[in-house]
């Protein structure tokens, strides 16, 4: 029973790291580029994908978002005040919905990306950044 509460506590650590990264992500990419982090990984997916563009489904999947929440996002992404997704229609099945990454999305992305190595490789230069990740490591294979 006392392994279960250390590993808990493990886990714990590591959803705190994980979110103190990610709160800090996200504030540069909505500071700099008004892209929340979800929407700087539809933008890394996309443009990450053989031809700049994937179905809607996979990209749901890539992001774990529900098929309702992607859509709403893709729609924003859209926007005239935005610009950096484009829909498309499958030729071959009708139904299946393609979203591509525009030539603005892309510079917003490879711009976005900077900051967003930029702001990671701070943080996990920080002083003892390092020494707690390893301790939990350790601790998990105990």
């Amino acid at each position: 029973m006392q392994h279960e509460y250390k590993l808990l506590d493990v886990w714990l650590s590591w959803s705190r790291i994980n979110s103190n990264l990610s709160e800090k992500l996200e504030q540069a990419l909505l500071n700099n580029y008004n892209l929340s982090l979800k929407e700087f990984y539809v933008l890394n997916f996309i443009s990450n994908s053989g031809e700049k563009k994937l179905r809607l489904q996979q990209l749901q999947e890539l992001v774990g978002l529900s098929q309702s929440a992607t859509s709403r996002l893709v729609v924003r992404m859209e926007a005239k005040n935005c610009g950096a997704l484009e829909r498309h229609i499958c030729e071959d099945d009708r139904r299946g919905i393609y979203t591509r990454i525009t030539e603005l999305g892309e510079n917003k992305y490879q711009r976005a990306l900077q900051t967003f190595n930029e702001v990671l490789q701070t943080e996990l230069k920080k002083e003892g950044f390092n020494s707690e990740v390893e301790n939990l490591t350790k601790k998990l294979f105990l």
